[in-house]
């Protein structure tokens, strides 16, 4: 089904019970069927003088090498009237000790990346720059457009309702993998950030991942 939408620029679902059928084929119909952008990718570059190293977290299927980022003839995914995507990266923020792989030494470059400066010579203060290329529904060719970002220094505590909710999606599948970055998450710190993120949950859909992880920590245990 997968390599089926890829090549035809669709969609594909599955559904599993009445309530899904809904929120599919009802309330995310526009998202589904209207296109309000073609071939879009999405590259983050981090800033080293920030960011000592980092990770994405899923998305295995979906990474394009870096230069494809610029070929309009490399086909991308389609973004649907209401739309979102979220995806999240693990950093590791510079001077903190990180985890790499075990290899040689370089012999022509150092193994340390140099620090980013400003056009003022100064030591930039931005995370990471975002750059975002997509294409008009009947485009042939791509726009480019930028958005740098810097760390607010806000605690996770302050962190939006959306964020919390999205995080204990990202664990939760990493549960499910068996992922060997999974750190101290469990179902529990799962359905604790779920539930702190769950906030009005209109269409119920939330309150149904909670009884999906809830049902999974049931046939772990």
């Amino acid at each position: 089904m997968q390599r089926l939408s890829d090549r035809g620029n669709g969609n594909y679902h599955y559904l599993d019970t009445l309530e899904e059928a809904n929120k599919v084929l009802g309330e995310q119909m526009n998202a589904n069927l209207v296109t309000i952008a073609k071939d879009v990718k999405i590259q983050v570059e981090f800033n080293p003088a920030q960011v000592s190293a980092y990770r994405l977290i899923g998305y295995e299927k979906r990474v394009l090498r870096a230069q494809d980022f610029n070929n309009d003839r490399k086909d991308a995914g389609e973004i649907g009237a209401g739309h979102t995507v979220t995806a999240f990266y693990e950093i590791v923020p510079a001077g903190k000790a990180a985890v790499q792989p075990v290899v040689d030494r370089l012999k022509y470059q150092s193994a340390v990346a140099p620090a980013s400066y400003s056009e003022k010579g100064e030591q930039s203060k931005e995370l990471l720059t975002l750059k975002l290329r997509y294409k008009q529904p009947d485009g042939d060719t791509s726009k480019l457009i930028e958005f740098p970002h810097t760390d607010s220094g806000s605690s996770y505590g302050k962190a939006s309702a959306d964020f919390k909710f999205a995080a204990s999606v990202a664990s939760f599948g990493m549960l499910l993998r068996g992922s060997e970055h999974t750190g101290r998450a469990t179902f529990d710190t799962v359905l604790e950030l779920a539930e702190q993120g769950k906030g009005a949950d209109d269409g119920g859909w939330r309150a149904e991942f909670i009884n999906l992880v809830k049902k999974a920590k049931g046939l772990r245990d």
